[in-house]
């Protein structure tokens, strides 16, 4: 399955950083996502994406960085939704640190270089985030800098997971605005689904049990909002969904998130579901890919 596995570390004191692509019917995306991706200015990378069984032109657009020497390409059997493919290309990787990055989104060029840097002057961090800009379908900013809720610098990871639940939204952001330290990220077992649509919010929240959180600020990341965006799909279920999730780490973690935390991210997982559906009726077209006209049609 592999077309390409071998890796060119540009010195040996820098850490090995995996950033892992789980590319799903993201042909229209998918080459800006690779470009961003390669475009890092820390160049210690390994690149890993994995096709889930596409019925579109993915394993196209992948075909297309066969022949760099930082990427491998995979296949993914079907089925399995997306913690098939997130554990997929997770388990694939072989850095100390790791990036999950969806296949629609965007990174900026110093976002792996900052939070190596964070990471590496707080050894005992398990986890760096930063803020990202909301883009629509064609990379075009609609919210910038969104995201930790203010909580930058060093903080205990129990501080960061009571912050996420007690903001009743996902403070660290989509897998693109994160870096972990892979063996954290396999001692807990791996990406967590009980939640589909908080799969990324419930395993940083294990993995930040076991260590230090590291906000570091500045938008780094683009997170795209498209009508082939699958949390898009799961609007409708996110609230039950992040009640579901703060019940469960104030019943297994009451020394974490105390039943006031509980309900008061409660009550504002049910605001931000509905303030999350105004804005994707909202942006309506932008959600949409622009198609450029043909000239033979002009």
């Amino acid at each position: 399955m592999s077309i390409n596995s071998a890796q060119t570390p540009s010195s040996q004191d820098e850490p090995l950083v995996s950033i892992v692509i789980p590319a799903y019917n993201n042909a229209d995306y998918l080459d800006d996502t690779m470009k961003s991706v390669l475009g890092q200015t820390y160049t210690n990378l390994e690149v890993i994406v994995s096709d889930h069984a596409s019925s579109d032109d993915t394993w196209s657009v992948m075909q297309r960085y066969s022949s760099d020497p930082r990427v491998t390409l995979l296949h993914t059997e079907g089925g399995g939704g997306a913690l098939r493919n997130w554990n997929r290309v997770s388990q694939a990787a072989t850095g100390e640190l790791i990036k999950l990055v969806c296949g629609d989104d965007l990174l900026y060029p110093t976002i792996v270089a900052q939070q190596v840097a964070a990471l590496i002057a707080e050894p005992t961090a398990v986890l760096a985030a930063s803020p990202r800009d909301i883009v629509d379908a064609n990379g075009v900013p609609v919210i910038k800098n969104r995201g930790l809720a203010g909580l930058t610098g060093v903080h205990d990871g129990t501080v960061a997971v009571r912050k996420t639940v007690t903001s009743g939204t996902n403070i660290f952001g989509e897998p693109g605005c994160v870096m972990m330290r892979r063996s954290v990220l396999e001692k807990v077992g791996w990406w967590d689904s009980r939640w589909p649509y908080l799969i990324d919010e419930t395993s940083y929240s294990l993995v930040l049990l076991e260590g230090k959180f590291v906000g570091v600020p500045g938008s780094l990341a683009g997170f795209r909002i498209s009508d082939s965006q699958w949390s898009v799909r799961l609007v409708a279920e996110q609230a039950a969904q992040a009640i579901g999730f703060h019940n469960w780490m104030a019943k297994t973690r009451p020394d974490v998130v105390s039943n006031t935390d509980r309900l008061i991210g409660n009550t504002r997982a049910r605001v931000m579901a509905q303030a999350r559906r105004l804005a994707y009726i909202w942006l309506g077209r932008r959600m949409s890919k622009a198609v450029k006209p043909d000239a033979a049609s002009v």
